[in-house]
Formats: C-alpha cells, structure tokens, sequence
C-alpha cells in the first residue's frame, strides 16, 4: 500500500465511522439556528476539497517540498495519531456528544480523559491530521498546474 492510500483510507474511514456514530448522541434540547451553523460548515466543506486536492506530481511556486517514502509514513502514523485522539475524545463525551452547538439532556463540563489534557481534543487531534496531512501533500494546493491549463477569462484561448 502506497502512503497516499493509507491516506485517503484513514480518511474515508474517520468520515463514515463519525458520521454512524452521530446516531448514538443523545437528541438536543437546544440547538443552534442554521445561520449560526453555515458559516462553519461551508467552511469544513472548502477545508476538505482544498485537503484532498492531488499533489502528485506538482511543481509549481506552492510546492514547498517533496517528502521521501519515510516521511511520508510518519505523516501517515501521525494522520492515525490525531485521529485516533479525536475519537478517544469523541468515546470519552459518550452520548453527549454533538456535531453542532447544542445543549443535552444532563448536560455537563467533561474535564476527565483527553478533557483533562487540553480543552478541545477533538478539534486537537483533527487538526494534526489535517496538518500531517498537507506535510505528506508538500504543497499548499495545485492552482498552478490548473492555471496552466485552464484559459483565465476566455475559454479555448489560450492559457
């Protein structure tokens, strides 16, 4: 298995798994309106696209390295590290869990567990995913390479 397959595996599996756990949450008593909301999710959306935009075989101005085979497996260990930090924070909330801003039944401050270490683990260990995750990439994203193939204003001019 290549570095980049672990990858997207390791991905794949944290959306669907966090996605099937969203059923065993306890249902809010309140919860925060849509507008509240958008805002963030458009912004998760945009993170993601920008995320998994490929690499291989870039080379324009925002290349900022090209990782070897090794380093490119740390990343991926690191990628299960803060993945796996966000699930034992997510496990350790049980049922009070929620993908949104919302108020539970019983609803309580959690300071035990992953709660005890720092104050948002689950924000903690995705954003090292993200952050081994673009060490892997090398690159910031692929504009270059697009703005070479793609004509600016005109389409079929050239670019």
């Amino acid at each position: 298995m290549r570095p980049v397959t672990a990858i997207t595996l390791l991905w794949l599996i944290w959306a669907g798994s966090w996605a099937v756990a969203a059923l065993w949450s306890d249902p809010a008593q309140k919860r925060a309106g849509f507008k509240a909301v958008a805002r963030y999710r458009g912004l998760w959306v945009a993170g993601a696209v920008l995320l998994f935009i490929p690499a291989h075989g870039y080379e324009g101005r925002l290349r900022l390295w090209m990782p070897d085979l090794p380093e490119a497996w740390i990343c991926v260990a690191l990628i299960a590290i803060g993945i796996a930090f966000a699930w034992w924070a997510r496990l350790h909330l049980g049922r009070l869990w929620s993908g949104t801003i919302t108020a539970k039944a019983g609803h309580r401050v959690v300071n035990t567990g992953p709660y005890g270490l720092v104050r948002h683990p689950i924000y903690t260990g995705l954003l090292l995913a993200i952050l081994a995750t673009m060490a892997a990439k090398g690159t910031i994203c692929a504009y270059d390479d697009y703005a070479a193939r793609v004509p600016m204003l005109v389409p079929f001019a050239p670019a």
